[in-house]
């Protein structure tokens, strides 16, 4: 029982009784979730010891700010060590950061690898002293909507954990009204791979000071949507110093150009371009050269005229092209999504072409049901290559005898749609008879004289 007590102070969990006092175990899933626990309810509290993935919600850690944390016996560390719990989730909780920072250290006795802070409030300034050159497992942070003191002149507290902070892998900080991020503290991440700075209000001018010579020198992963930035060469130059990125999401932004985009240079390591929602009505320019995938749906497109040798998926739903984009200014292209646009017929050209590709999705589009624009997409459905949404998303708009109708019921057969072609040759069979019948009577005539 006493280990269990120091477990969860050790990690910062520990929190005032209330109605909803016990924990609920899902064996399945390995996942406990605790409500508003205190040491009277300690026999709760165990059943989640075997878990791997605790939540614990509500309650008030300032009732243990004093409380006597000790260095553990070896008996308790052997007991954690051999625990299979691999992530917390601490939810709605007052955390004084004085508390936090004494108990900290505790982690380096588990196995947890993700730590997550959901709708917390840290409160006051701890003494981050005690974590000089403490090393711990966890591989992944997170927070999503917590209120804290602005990060500017915590540099000293990121110092501490720095050890700790330089292996980090995963950081999230997310709908956390995050406006800046000093260059010192992104100094301090030299491992991380993946940042996630979405819904947000970072600005034009956040990027630059936070992405600064040093800062996460080894991010492969960026993700800023829902933030409040604008330009489009601001944003260019901000990650400019970012050399292994790879993947970055800009999504739900109002971005626009300027007069200085075109002299911007990103990283030649971006493959993966999140665009959508960002109220484009042109391709802005220039793009990552080396694109592998590219996302510009939900804008307001109405023509596409790129050069991407690299392209392997192109995403550009919901905008209002009316035409498909030449497929062999792709030649590596296998996905191409163009749901819910204004094409009203696949060219027979074009139709040759999206056959090679793996996935493809027109669906939603006011299609035109003649012969061509019929046949055309029975055609790359008969091949497979029509992603979800065939048949039932694939409706005629014209001509007015198909108007509702399902693309795929269109009879599009060779009597209907190839009439002229086939009464060409028979004009011409008929034609040679006629003249085979013509000759062969003028050489029977002489004979029948004789």
């Amino acid at each position: 029982m006493r280990v269990a007590v120091l477990l969860l102070l050790g990690l910062g969990l520990l929190v005032a009784e209330g109605r909803r006092d016990r924990c609920f175990f899902n064996r399945t899933q390995e996942y406990c979730v605790c409500y508003n626990l205190s040491e009277e309810t300690m026999s709760s509290i165990i059943q989640c010891l075997s878990a791997t993935v605790v939540e614990f919600q509500g309650g008030d850690l300032e009732k243990y700010i004093a409380f006597p944390i000790r260095d553990l016996a070896p008996s308790a560390i052997e007991t954690l060590g051999s625990l299979v719990i691999q992530k917390i989730i601490i939810g709605n909780v007052l955390v004084p950061e004085i508390l936090l920072a004494r108990v900290l250290r505790f982690f380096s006795y588990t196995h947890v690898q993700e730590l997550a802070f959901e709708s917390c409030i840290f409160q006051g300034t701890g003494n981050w002293s005690a974590m000089d050159g403490q090393t711990l497992p966890i591989m992944s942070l997170s927070f999503h909507n917590v209120t804290s003191s602005p990060l500017t002149g915590h540099e000293q507290a990121f110092s501490s954990l720095g050890r700790w902070l330089g292996t980090l892998q995963e950081l999230a900080v997310t709908g956390s009204r995050v406006t800046s991020l000093p260059c010192a503290i992104g100094r301090v991440f030299g491992a991380l791979r993946s940042l996630s700075l979405a819904q947000n209000s970072l600005g034009d001018r956040s990027l630059a000071p936070a992405l600064c010579q040093g800062a996460f020198p080894r991010l492969q992963k960026l993700s800023l949507h829902h933030n409040r930035l604008s330009s489009y060469h601001s944003v260019c130059e901000g990650v400019g110093l970012l050399l292994e990125l790879r993947y970055l999401d800009l999504s739900h932004n109002q971005l626009m150009a300027n007069s200085s985009s075109s002299s911007c240079q990103w990283p030649a390591s971006l493959r993966h371009f999140n665009l959508s929602n960002t109220g484009l009505d042109e391709v802005l320019m220039p793009l990552p050269p080396n694109l592998e995938v590219l996302d510009m749906s939900h804008n307001h497109l109405r023509a596409l005229d790129l050069l991407l040798s690299s392209l392997k998926k192109l995403f550009l739903s919901q905008n209002l092209l009316q035409a498909v984009p030449s497929i062999r200014n792709y030649p590596r292209l296998d996905t191409l999504h163009l749901d819910n646009n204004s094409i009203s017929e696949l060219p027979r050209d074009e139709v040759t072409l999206l056959g090679r590709l793996q996935d493809v999705a027109v669906a939603d589009n006011p299609f035109s049901c003649s012969c061509s624009g019929a046949g055309g997409l029975q055609a790359l459905a008969a091949s497979g290559h029509l992603g979800q949404g065939w048949p039932e998303e694939y409706r005629c708009q014209s001509p007015a005898q198909y108007q509702g109708w399902p693309v795929a019921q269109v009879p599009v057969s060779v009597l209907r749609c190839h009439l002229a072609a086939m009464v060409a040759p028979l004009c011409v069979i008929l034609a040679l008879l006629g003249v085979a019948g013509a000759v062969c009577l003028l050489r029977t005539r002489p004979c029948s004289r004789a």
